[in-house]
């Protein structure tokens, strides 16, 4: 009955995408969670958040690339502005990822505060 209704609950309120302050996100990074830039390259060259890794959502290797992550991991996304990550948050759903989160505002926010 439990898995029942576990099953039952996952299917009304699939896992969703939490958009996170930079303050609670930066707790996150402390805690040494994955974080992926899905910027292009050459935005990731420019600045990124230390420790990330860059993975264009744009490129053709995006899915193969986040793929290598365990579905159960804490997954930390971002982009310039918000829109890219959160589709990418979203994909990542799509492939059974549970867990996450994504940078308000993105690297834009990041770097003005």
């Amino acid at each position: 009955m439990r898995v029942f209704l576990f099953v039952l609950l996952w299917i009304i309120q699939p896992p969703k995408v939490e958009v996170l302050e930079k303050k609670q996100y930066l707790a996150l990074v402390e805690k040494g969670y994955a974080v992926i830039d899905v910027r292009t390259p050459e935005e990731y060259e420019e600045g990124h958040i230390g420790g990330a890794k860059n993975i264009n959502v744009k490129s053709e290797a995006f899915v193969t690339e986040i793929e290598k992550f365990s579905k159960s991991d804490t997954i930390l996304v971002y982009c310039r502005s918000g829109r890219r990550s959160l589709y990418a948050a979203q994909v990542m759903v799509s492939f059974g990822f549970q867990k996450i989160y994504d940078l308000e505002g993105g690297f834009l926010k990041w770097e003005s505060e």
